[in-house]
């Protein structure tokens, strides 16, 4: 009778290449089984992960509401107090994480969305909720806002409110490309040499107020002087010479750098006829800017030589730049001021009002905020090409006569002659001399 053997006695007689064999097989037996156990688990659905609730569902589901709510539901004011509201919940949010309020300041900015600081700063709560001294300042800064509403008030200048202001904003902005031009030919943020041009023409405006009303009101032009000053700034001939001077003088304090020199250079060996007509032009500022932004810069540099940086007191340089070099003394402690203007029943200076504009943020898309107000020019002066293209903005409009207020008025005289394009001459005579 056949021995029986048991499987371990077969295991222990079978040669070394059949146990090798037969572990083979057995792996590729119990890898089919393995496939075939997860198919058919697929098959059945055991696999499926049905997941789970966020702890903060409807804290998330509140966001999500929020961001159904739509801008285009909302008026312009409303928007407007939005944004207010918004900035103001951003305060209290960055004290406690700046580095959040920073970039939901950043996104709220680029996707000109208010609401987006809301939904925000809501999305983020789910990690501030225990932050009980956060979540007590949003409570009383909520409770605040809430008792104040938004006024209906009216620009907190007195002077802004005035239909006047309305009309020279349009003058102003159609000048805005020259004056930007004026801004980097001469190294000067074009912000201030446009509060120059505000100070003086509210300035005219309001010293004959029925003359300037017939043209500033319905045309909406700025005021081009021709009798004792000259330009949309009113400036003196002896001043726009001194300028010229300082340009070529590297000894002067008022020296602006090599790269100006030829800034202001003539085509004419008449001097004087071609300054004037560079400033009484009434198609064509850059001049008077170029002029103003000169004005303004040289004045800087005097003081700052003097150990007075006045490069960041734009009062002090409106000041300046209306009581002209001769009053411009570098001192520890300048003040504001100028020549007196009178704006329904209010009285401002100068100075004040150059100021009030600056930090108004009135057109600040048209002349914005440089971070350096004022740019040093390299070594390298300009070239004859970049000078003769500064020279080409001097338009051949008709101008009045030079000199015609100095001409006896029982003499014959030809009379001014209005611009060709339309705009009448207007001679003012300015409150203070440069």
């Amino acid at each position: 009778m056949a021995e029986k053997l048991g499987i371990k006695e077969l295991w222990t007689r079978k040669s070394p290449w059949l146990k090798a064999l037969d572990i083979v097989i057995l792996l590729f037996a119990l890898a089919g089984f393995a496939i075939l156990g997860a198919w058919g688990a697929y098959q059945l659905g055991v696999t499926n992960n049905k997941g789970g609730v966020d702890k903060n569902y409807r804290y998330l589901m509140s966001v999500e509401e929020m961001e159904a709510l739509q801008d285009s539901t909302l008026t312009e004011q409303q928007i407007e107090e939005q944004w207010f509201t918004q900035y103001a919940k951003l305060a209290a949010y960055g004290r406690f994480y700046p580095t959040n309020a920073k970039l939901i300041m950043n996104a709220a900015q680029a996707s000109n969305d208010p609401t987006i600081i809301d939904r925000m700063i809501a999305a983020s709560n789910i990690y501030t909720q225990d932050n009980n001294a956060y979540v007590d300042l949003m409570n009383k800064l909520e409770n605040i806002i809430n008792k104040q509403p938004q006024q209906e008030a009216p620009n907190v200048i007195p002077w802004m409110n005035t239909v006047e202001w309305e009309a020279l904003k349009e003058a102003i902005l159609r000048d805005s490309a020259l004056i930007n031009e004026a801004g980097r030919l001469s190294g000067v943020e074009p912000r201030l040499i446009a509060g120059c041009l505000i100070g003086e023409q509210i300035r005219l405006f309001n010293s004959k107020r029925e003359m300037f009303k017939k043209y500033l009101g319905p045309v909406k032009v700025l005021s081009v002087q021709s009798q004792f000053s000259y330009g949309v700034n009113g400036i003196k001939e002896f001043t726009a010479k001194a300028v010229e001077d300082h340009l070529k003088d590297p000894s002067s304090e008022y020296y602006m750098g090599k790269h100006y020199e030829n800034l202001l250079d003539f085509e004419t060996a008449d001097h004087s006829n071609e300054r004037y007509k560079r400033l009484v032009d009434y198609r064509n500022h850059l001049y008077s800017y170029i002029y103003t932004g000169c004005i303004l810069h040289q004045t800087m540099l005097q003081w700052k030589r003097a150990g007075h940086d006045i490069s960041n007191r734009p009062d002090i340089l409106f000041t300046l730049f209306n009581v002209g070099f001769s009053q411009s003394i570098p001192k520890e402690d300048p003040v504001c001021g100028g020549s007196h203007i009178r704006v329904d029943g209010q009285l401002y200076t100068f100075g004040a009002i150059g100021f009030d504009f600056y930090y108004s943020g009135e057109l600040a898309q048209a002349f914005p905020y440089w971070k350096q107000k004022f740019l040093t020019g390299d070594e390298q002066a300009m070239t004859a090409e970049q000078v003769a293209a500064i020279q080409e903005n001097m338009s051949d409009c008709n101008r009045p006569v030079k000199g015609l207020e100095y001409m006896d008025s029982n003499k014959s005289a030809a009379p001014a002659a209005p611009a060709s394009d339309g705009i009448e001459q207007i001679p003012v005579t300015p409150a203070v001399a440069y």
